[in-house]
């Protein structure tokens, strides 16, 4: 079985090249993890006011034989604590233990905004804005940058999870870059329920990662500050899959989607009318029709109703959870999907077989 340790990393102000498929020791804020080990390793990035050293930790998996180098990253905004339990629960995975290549897994890259329950760091900067950073700049520019050496640049692949933003959800979905079509490959083999080609904004690791010639897959699934088993679970063997994929672990126990994911190349959202109270009537995951009612707002008096009504078919992949609306606040993400895609059976074939499928237990995947 690999062997495990933990420690403290020495600030490393020269970014060691990229190592990949190598059977050498991986260099890491100081560090050097043998073949057939695993280690946490601290970075520093600040201190505190009160003089509390900050630390972004990664969890090296350096395996026997050499292989690529996949990051796997959670919690770039704080509040998104989804992506953390499935870096949890797939550093227990026992074929972790024999991979080839080597994992960085980073469950909590914000550590500020994942302790204040908070998106953005302390001078409410967006992390996911900041990149690629700069090693003199904004508290945010210097942890993107500190990510980006340290993480980004040693790594072939990457993984980044993501929830919606607080009081909303999201349908487990998988974002890739319209200008990179071999990544769909990843997503495809990933299983999520829908495939979305989305842009790549000023400043967001996606665009500086692409820069360094590093694929990303955005993982988008659940609420902020709320776990979601599906969810959960949809990203662990997602990810197991894309390591399988890559050569990294053995296919035994871990089952190829029983169907391809939908794909959507553009969406939109549905905005309140007015303000007042929302009745939703469908849920995430549905397939709406063009004219269809999705929901009503109301006075609360009872004086008034506005129907919020579907513009085109699509897929529902998101939407809001708190009933008090303003006027323009987004209601409904619609995902516009191809006439052949057909969501109920996809979503229920791919949900079956998270449910039915003997890799996982509660806390254990076997």
């Amino acid at each position: 079985r690999i062997s495990r340790k933990r420690g403290k990393a020495r600030e490393d102000t020269n970014p060691r090249q990229r190592l990949t498929v190598t059977h050498d020791a991986f260099e890491i804020g100081g560090f050097s993890i043998p073949p057939n080990s695993r280690q946490t390793v601290d970075l520093p990035v600040s201190v505190l006011s009160d003089h509390t050293p900050v630390n972004m930790s990664v969890h090296v998996v350096h395996g026997r034989e050499p292989g690529p180098t996949l990051f796997v990253s959670a919690a770039i905004h704080g509040d998104e604590v989804m992506g953390v339990e499935v870096v949890r629960r797939l550093l227990r995975v026992p074929s972790i233990d024999t991979m080839k290549g080597t994992m960085l897994a980073v469950p909590i890259v914000n550590s500020y905004g994942f302790l204040s329950h908070s998106r953005y760091l302390p001078d409410r900067r967006d992390l996911n804005r900041s990149f690629p950073g700069d090693a003199v700049g904004s508290l945010a520019a210097r942890l993107a940058h500190k990510f980006m050496t340290e993480i980004v640049a040693r790594s072939d692949v990457g993984i980044d999870l993501h929830s919606a933003a607080i009081h909303r959800t999201n349908l487990p979905q998988v974002r890739v870059s319209p200008s990179k079509p071999e990544t769909f490959a990843l997503a495809e083999v990933f299983g999520a329920p829908i495939v979305m080609t989305s842009g790549l904004r000023d400043g967001s690791l996606r665009q500086a990662a692409q820069q360094h010639d590093v694929d990303v897959l955005l993982f988008e699934a659940g609420e902020a500050l709320r776990f979601d088993e599906v969810a959960v679970r949809t990203g662990v063997v997602g990810i197991l899959r894309v390591m399988r994929h890559l050569g990294m672990v053995k296919a035994k126990g871990i089952a190829k989607p029983k169907v391809a994911p939908m794909r959507s190349s553009s969406s939109f959202w549905l905005r309140a009318p007015v303000g007042g109270l929302l009745r939703t009537l469908k849920k995430i995951g549905t397939q709406v029709e063009g004219g269809e009612v999705l929901g009503l707002v109301s006075d609360p008096f009872g004086d008034f109703e506005s129907e919020v009504i579907a513009d085109e078919p699509g897929l529902l992949v998101g939407r809001t959870n708190l009933p008090v609306v303003n006027e323009g606040d987004g209601l409904f993400h619609i995902a516009r999907i191809r006439p052949h895609d057909d969501p109920a059976v996809t979503i229920d074939r791919l949900a079956g077989q998270l449910e039915g499928d003997p890799l996982f237990d509660e806390d254990e995947i076997i």
